[in-house]
């Protein structure tokens, strides 16, 4: 947990390139005795013309043998959130031991993707060959629910972090970077293998609000019975029994929290994945929710609001440094949804500072994004509202536990 193994910055002087060449030495310099074995790069909308010509700058200059990265709103820098940036993060990581390989993602190749043998056929990575993979997504010309449902079930159990990449909220374009080359559409993801894997944390800005139940009567979106009764019944009972602020609070703010292993004894915070609560009807006692809820299936109510967003996001991060205790960390990454940011919190660098209040000082880079990806249990999910926290942590050979979420 140190930044003598990673280091990110944030430049801001448009492009000039002798300016930019001499910055990225000097940052290059802050790591003199470590060999630099991924760099990660997030610009602004402003560099989209210069964007090949920055990434060659920076590979040169700092010496990185692998760059990849996106095009961001809003991007970050160690603790700091740079909401509507004008300039671009560069992170340098060392990561002793890593096996990494830089891998395009095309819109064709997910319309044939087919079969569990897929991916691993069109990336040369075979999934005992990798620990974690890092992410970034066009949103406007690729499916990326499509993408990884066909990601899962050839990475089955192989944790999946990153986003969606983001730009001018007037203009459909992103860019995705992949060492000098720049798209527009697709993805790139980078496979993190050999003595080092991506351990992270999922806030998906929630609190659980009364009990879990069993779902007993469902059609396809629609929750017809929760607990053998009707399902907007039990919502609205769940409501009135909180405490008439926490009832204030929820106004607005409801969501649902469908759990991803019922083999657990106890559900708990992060055991859930979230999804919107599109609406009900107290006639017919139907909930109908965005997503494709299982018969028997655990769900929980949960508030998504500022003080339930800082609060997840605080407990998580609490229990991810518990399990790390004694482990290597060699930087970290943070992709937070656009909707957090000032809008949620009313102030700037929320997620970052909290970040680096539970793992710093460290290098941290990332973006504002479109969607997040992050797993929830043993499988990989895109959400929103969320932040996704990938941190590089060094594992044994023999040590599977930190290989998966």
């Amino acid at each position: 947990m140190s930044q003598e193994t990673s280091i990110a910055a944030y430049w801001s002087d448009g492009m000039d390139e002798a300016g930019l060449a001499d910055w990225a030495r000097r940052l290059r310099a802050r790591l003199p005795a470590k060999e630099i074995s991924l760099g990660l790069v997030f610009l602004s909308p402003k560099f989209f013309p210069h964007a090949e010509a920055v990434l060659e700058i920076l590979r040169l200059h700092a010496r990185i043998p692998l760059l990849a990265g996106c095009s961001g709103g809003g991007l970050v820098a160690n603790a700091e959130e740079l909401e509507g940036a004008g300039g671009l993060v560069l992170a340098l990581y060392s990561l002793p031991g890593a096996k990494l390989k830089g891998v395009r993602i095309t819109p064709d190749q997910v319309q044939s993707a087919d079969g569990e043998n897929f991916w691993p056929g069109e990336t040369g990575v075979a999934p005992t060959q990798v620990n974690s993979w890092l992410t970034f997504l066009d949103p406007f010309h690729l499916d990326p629910e499509r993408w990884l449902r066909s990601w899962n079930e050839s990475y089955a159990r192989v944790p999946v972090y990153g986003g969606l990449a983001s730009g001018d909220f007037a203009e459909p374009v992103t860019q995705l970077y992949l060492d000098g080359q720049v798209f527009e559409d697709g993805g790139v993801a980078v496979a993190v293998g050999g003595d080092v894997a991506l351990m992270g944390v999922i806030s998906q800005g929630c609190t659980p609000i009364g009990e879990a139940w069993t779902l007993t009567r469902v059609r396809q979106n629609l929750i017809q019975h929760i607990g053998n009764r009707p399902a907007y019944a039990v919502l609205s009972e769940t409501v009135q029994q909180l405490p008439p602020e926490e009832q204030r609070k929820v106004k607005d703010n409801l969501h649902i929290g469908l759990a991803v292993n019922e083999y657990l004894e106890d559900f708990h915070r992060g055991d859930f994945l979230v999804r919107n609560l599109l609406g009900g009807d107290p006639q017919s006692g139907v909930l109908a929710v965005g997503a494709l809820p299982r018969m028997g299936q655990t769900i929980q109510f949960q508030r998504r609001d500022a003080a339930a967003a800082s609060e997840d996001l605080t407990e998580l991060l609490a229990r991810a440094k518990k399990r790390l205790a004694g482990v290597e960390i060699y930087g970290g990454c943070l992709f937070c949804c656009n909707g957090r940011g000032k809008n949620l919190f009313g102030r700037a660098s929320h997620d970052a500072k909290l970040v680096q209040a539970h793992f710093g000082p460290t290098g941290l880079a990332g973006f504002f994004c479109n969607g997040e990806i992050g797993p929830v249990g043993d499988k990989n999910f895109l959400h929103g509202f969320t932040a996704s926290i990938a941190l590089f942590v060094r594992v044994q050979p023999h040590d599977s536990s930190l290989r998966t979420n």
